[in-house]
């Protein structure tokens, strides 16, 4: 369908809308000044609430737009929508903090809203080119967004650091699409994937490409050996923007991997099967073991989060429709799950400060009770352990791992688990055993409490229905293949 009618924009109108909300939102920044940052972070959210009607009111049947640079499918469909959910919580997360912080500037809002703009385009590029073009929308933004505090040396390095690293990322990539199209002749998924299914044998230039696009990928999901800027830009980041990249740019990522490994590249299994083998098993165990020793909490975060995209990568490597469900079902419990812990983590502010150390939870269970079981039963669920939903995207995982007979991923995986459980539980131990410390601030914004609320019932009532969502992951895993 190349058609540019009303009815022929339909699949894009989602995009078409963030983008002109986007620049209209802009210039009444302008006009009022920092004075609209409540509002116009209000206004934005509800822009994304408005996009998820939209795209909940098509029909995911595949269809590609602007000659085939653009598609919507049950997959596509799926992970927006997600996208735009995280998006959303991102926002009702950051509104107080930003004036709690004296942060309050009306481009914050904006940026996160350009910034899933390029995450939506990403997951619907169906061309190099527009993958491209997305990813740089979405990296631009985030850049800007890591260096937010700008009175704060921790930030600006932050933001220097992902700049730098981000900007060679996006050169490996940019370069891994050059090799594919010198080898195959083609920036289109479509073509591409054809041209690799009519040779017996993949062309070594092409393989290289493939490693190169997977290397600027990894970057973006902190896979192991790119994880290295992690740690360091979750600390010195406003903690608000810090829940953003653990939540969504994730779940944006792991998305255009399936879609080119699943897709344009798919006959190249073997090639690229045995680099994700080796990313999954690395990240696994240095989120594991490096997260032991740590005593910030955004740090210990971040190490989580290397673990964790490993995790999903065993679904990925596992080559199979089932392993890419497992991965959808895993990406979505771990970006609600994370939503509900940096809320909490939000709230851990003593005397107007914020509170990011570890110990600085001590006797929690006893000055602010709810807040602690909350951050308990998330921390449980994050560790795998039943019946919590956690457990359900690693069963999953590791299910289809067994399935593809990658058992020695699987056991590092179950092995990884078991050691993450230690600091997972140490940080419960410290809220139920430790001495009492002077109590958080009670004044928590409403949405903050929401999010929390939502992230925690979630996690808890998942075992009662997961076949819902198991099963959409599923059909969603279908249109890859």
């Amino acid at each position: 369908m190349n058609s540019l009618t009303l009815h022929g924009i339909l699949p894009v109108l989602p995009e078409i809308f963030l983008a002109l909300c986007g620049m209209g939102l802009l210039i009444a920044g302008v006009l009022r000044g920092n004075s609209a940052t409540r509002p116009l972070s209000w206004a934005v959210m509800w822009c994304f609430v408005i996009a998820a009607v939209f795209l909940l009111g098509q029909q995911w049947e595949r269809v590609e737009l602007f000659n085939g640079m653009f598609v919507l499918d049950q997959f596509s469909g799926f992970m927006k929508l997600l996208i735009l959910v995280g998006l959303t919580a991102s926002i009702a997360l950051s509104v107080r903090y930003l004036y709690q912080e004296n942060i309050a500037r009306f481009e914050f809002p904006l940026l996160i809203l350009f910034a899933g703009i390029g995450m939506m385009i990403m997951v619907s590029a169906n061309n190099l080119l527009a993958l491209y073009m997305g990813l740089e929308l979405q990296s631009l933004s985030l850049y800007v967004l890591a260096t937010f505090h700008r009175d704060q040396a921790k930030s600006a390095e932050a933001g220097m650091k992902y700049f730098v690293l981000g900007a060679l990322a996006s050169g490996m990539l940019l370069f891994g699409c050059s090799l594919i199209y010198g080898f195959t002749g083609s920036l289109d998924y479509t073509e591409i994937e054809a041209g690799l299914s009519a040779v017996s044998s993949v062309n070594m230039g092409v393989v290289a490409g493939i490693v190169f696009i997977l290397a600027g990928l990894a970057f973006k999901v902190s896979a192991v050996p790119f994880h290295m800027w992690t740690p360091d830009v979750y600390e010195g980041s406003p903690t608000a923007v810090t829940a953003l990249f653990a939540m969504v740019p994730k779940v944006a990522a792991m998305a255009v991997i399936m879609r080119l490994l699943f897709g344009p590249f798919g006959d190249a299994v073997g090639e690229w099967q045995q680099v994700v083998w080796f990313m999954a098993a690395a990240s696994m165990i240095v989120g594991a073991f490096a997260a032991i020793v740590q005593t910030n909490i955004k740090r210990l975060l971040a190490y989580s989060s290397i673990g964790n995209m490993g995790y999903a990568l065993i679904g990925v490597a596992a080559g199979t429709q089932a392993g890419a469900g497992a991965v959808i079902l895993y990406m979505t419990l771990y970006m609600i799950m994370t939503a509900g812990v940096f809320g909490i983590v939000l709230t851990m502010r003593r005397n107007g400060m914020a509170a990011e150390k570890i110990e600085d939870l001590g006797g929690l269970s006893r000055t602010n009770p709810m807040m602690a079981y909350g951050l308990a039963l998330l921390m449980f669920s994050m560790s795998g352990i039943p019946p919590l939903a956690g457990f359900f995207g690693k069963f999953m995982i590791f299910q289809a791992a067994v399935a593809s007979h990658m058992y020695v991923l699987a056991v590092l995986g179950v092995l990884s688990s078991v050691v993450a459980a230690f600091y997972y539980l140490r940080i419960i131990k410290v809220m139920f055993f430790d001495e009492a410390l002077d109590p958080f601030d009670k004044q928590v914004a409403f949405a903050k409490r929401a999010v929390i609320a939502v992230s925690v019932v979630f996690v808890v009532i998942f075992v009662l229905s997961p076949d819902v969502l198991i099963e959409n992951s599923r059909n969603a895993a279908a249109a890859l293949f």
